[in-house]
């Protein structure tokens, strides 16, 4: 959003004087400082990457709250052999990347700010090799290189600043303050998920980050496949259904956007035979 129109548009809701809130309470920003106000939003949109690591890392902990890692140090170092390989593909390849698996018989898989990438083992059990697995992390690195769930906070912080007067960066405390402004719509944010462009584009950018990494691109629409013969009712599909498209929505997606552009990958290894052998513990 224009900085010119964010601040008419603060100056709008301060001579208005009173509106109601994001839960229909009733506020008012007469007292204000509007250029305070102004200052931190713009402050939303120069989010420096030391802020966006650590807003990642207190979403992380949120979220892994509910569910802690897969007590499996073995596991743990081959997802993050994967994961670090596909990441340093991208165009970020300096981040802190951290990527795990979750104690979770859901299907799913998500990212934080800053380049931590969660997959649930529900999600690992239903991969066949490397190369999906190499897809569905580069779909998550593709999140977080394009910064999508960053702005989205950015977008939800900046209604609750107008809704509520706060000030992300007061008393020479910018950065604690911004961080804290940024991590407060965590959870309604992952519950609801992102915007389905933002999905289509990950699915993009994680095929092309599989195929950089070396791995077979057809991976993630092989993932994809598997999601799709899954009936829609299953409860392990429940959270991944809410917050992305259709499989088969985003698998026509692909299949525009890849057309014949991958067809010198066509022997690109799956290694099906290691994923299987570092994963065999938690399939049984």
């Amino acid at each position: 959003m224009n900085l010119r129109l964010m601040t008419r548009l603060v100056a709008l809701v301060v001579l208005l004087g009173g509106c109601a809130g994001q839960n229909g309470e009733k506020f008012s920003l007469q007292n204000v400082d509007v250029g305070a106000l102004v200052s931190n939003i713009k402050g939303l949109r120069e989010v420096g990457e030391p802020e966006e690591i650590s807003v990642g890392r207190g979403v992380a902990e949120t979220l892994l709250g509910a569910r802690p890692l897969q007590p499996d140090p073995e596991l743990q170092r081959y997802v993050n052999a994967v994961g670090l390989w596909v990441a340093r593909q991208s165009e970020r390849p300096g981040l802190p990347w951290h990527f795990g698996v979750s104690d979770s018989d859901q299907v799913n898989a998500f990212a934080t700010p800053g380049g931590n990438v969660i997959i649930t083992l529900g999600m690992l059990r239903i991969l066949r090799n490397e190369a999906e697995l190499a897809g569905v992390i580069g779909h998550e690195v593709g999140h977080v290189v394009r910064k999508h769930h960053l702005n989205a906070l950015r977008k939800e912080a900046f209604l609750g600043m107008l809704g509520q007067g706060v000030t992300a960066a007061s008393q020479g405390r910018r950065s604690e303050k911004l961080v804290q402004a940024l991590a407060g719509p965590t959870k309604e944010l992952y519950a609801r998920g992102l915007d389905k462009d933002d999905e289509f584009e990950a699915d993009r950018v994680g095929v092309v980050l599989a195929a950089r990494a070396g791995y077979d691109p057809w991976g993630l629409p092989s993932a994809l496949q598997t999601l799709a013969g899954i009936k829609p009712d299953s409860t392990y599909l429940a959270l991944l259904l809410k917050t992305h498209p259709a499989p088969s929505a985003r698998l026509e997606k692909l299949a525009a956007a890849m057309t014949d552009h991958f067809d010198g990958y066509t022997d690109a290894p799956q290694q099906a035979q290691r994923f299987h052998r570092m994963t065999a513990g938690v399939r049984q």
